[in-house]
């Protein structure tokens, strides 16, 4: 029997997930990486402890996939959350759920997981080929990599891409690849920011005094269609942090469609607006209105310098009109950080080109997983949950594809 060889491109936890399937399932697997080690994204990831998914209901979980849940569903079904947990049981670490819901492996590190996977898949025969670039496809269809060597070709009975999306560029993600695929007839959809940050016009006083500032706890709320509690940063040029993330994707679609993308915090959460008239109303004797917030609603620091920088002078002479403000302080977002300062991307190859195994129709043999497809997600272990199943959905994909052909011929 002649073990067939299919080819990894990208070495991030969509690939290496693609890869143990296939090693497990008999094939010989080489995983090609154009950066110096695997896993690059998947470390920085969890800099801060790495968050492998979450634990709230399946449904509530599935709905954080937007336009995109119906395409994520059948991929998350078939290894959803708690499959991912039970996974990294298997490598040798405990689990366990924060107070957000947020899930962690024990020790909270990315690297120690990495390492045993790692080795895992190398005891399983996977072989792993650094520095090499992948560039398209030769005349032959044989597959082009770009090697610190030169240029090599190397043949397979199946690829799958998972290359990531356009987004931290020195860590490998630099979406390169939609140009070649566009080359060769695949539909991508253009790709965007994802869990970004935003620019706003600040004053040089705020921008001076705040920068690097956190705005906690407060409420953003945009439209009708978004209403968190949590936190985000000020930065030199506007705002970011997990709140912001959060809402990234209907800011960035608004701003698209209109220029301009205006939120609403509430810097005073924990009271009604009928309290914090109440509170306001006290008397304040000498006091400046800097001490009067501070003292009867705890608004000090960036959010007494938000409401300077975002109401007018003479609002903090009327006490009704001021309550509002900071009940639903407007701030206009102008534009989303540029795409390689973007946690992740939306866009991507549309799924219409796809099968229900992730292979590309237009290209049979070649299959895609991982952020390369045209879906986001925000941050919270969405990300790296999608991730993993699609990478397992087209590692069986190509195990399925492999075997319908070994039995027709």
């Amino acid at each position: 029997m002649v073990i067939k060889k299919v080819v990894v491109a990208g070495g991030g936890p969509a690939g290496l997930m693609a890869a143990e399937v296939m090693s497990q399932g008999g094939l010989r697997v080489d995983v090609y990486d154009a950066m110096s080690s695997v896993g690059h994204k998947f470390l920085r990831a969890g800099t801060g402890g790495l968050n492998i998914t979450h634990s709230e209901p399946f449904d509530k979980f599935l709905s954080r996939y937007g336009p995109r849940r119906a395409e994520i569903e059948p991929l998350l079904r078939q290894f959803g959350p708690q499959d991912l947990r039970n996974w990294v049981h298997a490598l040798g670490f405990e689990t366990f759920v924060g107070t957000s819901g947020r899930v962690f492996p024990v020790g909270m590190k990315a690297s120690p997981l990495l390492r045993a996977w790692l080795k895992r898949l190398q005891d399983g025969g996977v072989t792993f080929h650094l520095r090499h670039k992948w560039l398209g496809w030769n005349e032959d269809k044989s597959l082009k990599f770009e090697t610190p060597e030169g240029e090599i070709s190397v043949r397979a009975d199946a690829v799958i891409l998972a290359l990531g999306g356009g987004s931290w560029r020195r860590l490998g993600s630099d979406g390169a690849w939609v140009n070649l695929l566009r080359q060769a007839g695949v539909r991508v959809e253009a790709l965007k920011p994802s869990n970004c940050g935003f620019d706003v016009r600040w004053s040089d006083h705020f921008r001076e005094r705040y920068n690097g500032h956190p705005v906690k706890p407060v409420i953003l709320t945009f439209k009708d269609s978004f209403r968190q509690q949590g936190e985000f940063i000020v930065t030199e040029t506007g705002v970011e942090g997990s709140l912001i993330y959060a809402a990234s994707a209907l800011l960035r679609e608004e701003i698209e469609a209109n220029g301009t993308a205006i939120i609403q915090l509430d810097l005073a959460p924990n009271f009604s607006e009928g309290q914090v008239m109440e509170r306001l109303a006290r008397p304040r004797g000498s006091k400046t209105m800097s001490s009067h917030l501070e003292r009867t609603l705890a608004i000090r620091g960036v959010k007494s310098g938000l409401l300077r920088e975002f109401a007018a002078r003479e609002d903090f002479e009327k006490n009704e009109i001021l309550a509002k403000a900071i009940k639903g302080l407007t701030v206009p977002l102008i534009s989303p950080r540029p795409l390689d300062e973007a946690i992740s991307t939306a866009g991507g190859v549309s799924f219409k080109e796809l099968d229900e195994q992730l292979m590309i129709r237009k290209i049979p043999g070649i299959f895609c997983a991982g952020e390369m497809l045209d879906w986001e997600a925000p941050t919270g272990g969405y990300l790296l949950t999608a991730c993993f199943s699609s990478g397992r959905a087209a590692g069986l994909g190509v195990l399925k594809w492999i075997g319908n052909r070994h039995e027709s011929s």
